[in-house]
């Protein structure tokens, strides 16, 4: 099953990566500039989805996920709004300081956990090197002259959708 979808996802690749390589014909420059950005906008969004799901994986293997929801509960109202009951006193008789502090209590602070998790999965190495390849990428095609934005910035659109559909591929099992 997983090779199938590899499979899948290399044609594609390959795919995409020939149609770039006719801009060759058009100019060297273009071509630099398209294959250039749509490499690393894949790359990063390749990465991202992989990082996210080593997280999400990591929190389910240590047991921290829990569905103490049904789905459409979850749908209708995933900040869980409208779970509690609705206070339909006269606006004189409310008490908007208790009210408040009722309200504050039920916000949950960021904790030192959440904080290691999102961390973790911002500062991966595939992601801190697809980022590098990007910036890395950009500063060549500039400082060579070579940098067009006309096709720099649609490349870039291009790879995010590639790599989007590829991550959807590979990663979504």
């Amino acid at each position: 099953m997983i090779w199938t979808m590899v499979k899948k996802f290399i044609k594609i690749f390959l795919l995409i990566e020939v149609i770039i390589s006719l801009s060759y014909l058009f100019s060297p420059a273009v071509f630099a500039n398209i294959e250039v950005a749509f490499l690393s906008s894949f790359f990063v969004v390749m990465a991202s989805a992989y990082a996210h799901k080593k997280m999400v994986l990591a929190k389910v293997a240590a047991g921290e996920y829990e569905e103490d929801r049904e789905l459409l509960d979850k749908i209708e109202d995933p900040h869980g709004l409208y779970e509690t009951e609705i206070n339909d006193a006269p606006p004189e008789e409310l008490n908007l300081r208790e009210i408040v502090k009722e309200e504050k209590k039920r916000v949950k602070p960021m904790s030192a956990k959440n904080i290691k998790y999102g961390l973790r999965g911002g500062f991966s190495p595939l992601r801190l090197g697809a980022y590098l390849f990007l910036v890395l990428g950009f500063i060549a095609l500039n400082n060579n002259h070579v940098l067009e934005l006309i096709y720099y910035l649609p490349s870039l659109f291009i790879g995010i959708v590639a790599g989007s559909i590829g991550a959807k591929e590979l990663f979504s099992s």
